[in-house]
């Protein structure tokens, strides 16, 4: 049996800096590989000879395969190891990630992407994992202000460099750049790590529960991802999906609260701190990563954003996370985390409410990042203070188990919100474009000024109409954001008051 971590002296001085900095790393390569591909599927289509279409499950597929592989990284670093599982998917994430950018087809693009989907889903767990075994105890909080700052900002930064990268290089170099890190990953943690191996036992894996996951969250995840190209519940494919997750999630869960041998240790639900902690963060990592995702679509649709300006747009969200969080780290002794918390909602609250009366057809770029500016307040004070609070009284052998477990509810929320937010976006568009076109008629006399202005300038009928229709979209898109931006921002304001059913998290 190896050697408990657990038992070890805390790491110090700049062994401890250089292990910090890979583990974020690890993170970081992780979650910017969630994102990157996002601006990047016409790109990847086109160079493969496939439709956009096709082209999506190159992000559905890594979806569904992280998904799955992220609940299953507690049973498998008791059976491996912590520090060997680690280094194993780090070293197979950046192999299939190179196979990825050599990619001669799409088919062959989609194999690298499922492997590289499942060797990824260990990597944020025990970064996070790893990080709390190896600090000292008083130090903990500011490791997590390291590692929340990368699960934060890197899905902000993953637009940006896949629009620069398609812009001015060969899409594969989305895939290359995790290569030079992941190496890096594993040559610093292989070296400082050693003799730092966790507890191993010898666990079997629960094929049942294995069985019933894989179907429930397969299910799960290619029904959100492709529900709204498939028109939801209009198609069969979706309804069949919906009807295997409706019955083997809650057969999953069931099993594995009876079996002695659960693939998911649904115990840590027993710690409110754990059960408070993680709802509030699914429910703003919902929000969160659905404005991720229509941001840069509505400033591309709506005002002609490049997909690199729009991503330059959104991302002043992430400069007051790298300047708070190391604080609130440092400083963490003084502070409840529940405070910090509500500040970070009610912050939240205000910005996204400021968009939905601001956002207008003439607003310029400043007072665009404005709101993303003041939100970066409250991204720093949000993932580290919920995650310490989760984790609050949890004992080592339970820190895999609780932090796969977290992360795994946080990715199948990223899911659902963003597809739960475009859904909505498209639909509210069409009944705000319905709205809008029924007084478009030649009985208007406002409409036959407008469109004599439009001949009178050199377009002809047709031509003058299709402007006024496109208009007419663009407005009922801005509309639309608008308001799924004002009911986000009331969810927060309700998430205000569900943290403090937590108890006070004591240093």
């Amino acid at each position: 049996m190896a050697c408990s971590s657990s038992v070890l002296p805390p790491l110090k001085g700049s062994t401890l800096i250089f292990v910090t900095i890979a583990l974020a790393m690890a993170t970081f390569m992780q979650m910017l590989d969630s994102t990157i591909t996002n601006v990047a599927i016409q790109t990847i289509s086109g160079s493969l000879g496939a439709s956009s279409d096709e082209g999506t499950w190159v992000i559905t597929s890594f979806g569904v395969a992280n998904a799955i592989s992220i609940p299953v990284t507690g049973r498998l670093s008791l059976r491996l190891g912590e520090r060997r599982l680690f280094l194993m998917s780090v070293t197979l994430f950046f192999m299939t990630s190179f196979c990825c950018g050599v990619a001669s087809s799409l088919d062959m693009l989609i194999f690298f992407r499922i492997i590289q989907g499942l060797v990824a889903g260990p990597l944020i767990p025990l970064s996070q994992s790893l990080l709390l075994r190896n600090y000292p105890p008083e130090k903990r909080t500011y490791a997590l202000a390291i590692w929340s700052m990368t699960v934060i900002i890197a899905p902000i930064f993953g637009p940006i460099l896949g629009g620069y990268i398609c812009d001015n290089y060969h899409w594969g170099w989305i895939f290359f750049i995790n290569v030079p890190m992941g190496i890096a990953v594993v040559l610093v943690c292989s070296f400082l790590l050693k003799g730092r191996e966790t507890a191993t036992q010898p666990v079997k894996l629960n094929l049942i529960g294995l069985s019933l996951l894989v179907l429930g969250v397969g299910s799960l995840q290619i029904m959100l991802d492709k529900g709204k190209d498939l028109d939801w519940f209009s198609s069969s494919t979706i309804v069949t999906l919906t009807i295997i997750c409706v019955v083997t999630l809650p057969l999953f869960v069931l099993h594995e609260i009876k079996d002695k041998n659960p693939l998911v240790d649904l115990s840590i639900f027993k710690s409110l701190n754990f059960s408070i902690a993680i709802l509030c963060i699914v429910c703003a990592y919902l929000i969160y990563s659905g404005a991720i995702v229509l941001m840069p679509q509505l400033l591309q649709s709506v005002y002609g954003y490049t997909s690199v300006w729009a991503g330059l747009a959104y991302a002043p969200i992430g400069i007051m996370p790298l300047i708070i969080a190391p604080l609130i780290g440092r400083y963490n002794k003084n502070i409840d985390m529940r405070l910090l918390v509500t500040f970070s909602f009610t912050v939240y609250f205000i910005c996204y409410h400021w968009r939905s009366v601001t956002f207008t057809p003439t607003i310029d770029f400043t007072s665009i990042i404005w709101p993303q500016l003041i939100q970066g307040f409250a991204v720093a004070c949000f993932f580290l203070p919920l995650t310490t609070i989760s984790l609050a009284g949890l004992s080592y052998d339970k820190l895999a188990s609780a932090t796969s477990l977290s992360n795994f509810l946080r990715t199948l929320s990223g899911s659902v919100g963003t597809s739960l937010t475009m859904t909505l976006w498209s639909r509210r568009e069409s009944v705000h474009h319905a709205q809008l076109t029924e007084n478009i008629n030649s009985a208007n006399p406002v409409f036959e000024h407008y469109i004599s202005n439009l001949k009178t300038a050199g377009l002809s009928t047709s031509q003058a109409l299709e402007y006024i229709n496109q208009t007419i979209t663009q407005q009922s898109l801005l509309i639309s954001a608008n308001e799924i931006f004002s009911v986000s921002s009331y969810v927060f304001l309700t998430l205000t008051l569900l943290v403090w059913f937590a108890k006070p998290y004591k240093k």
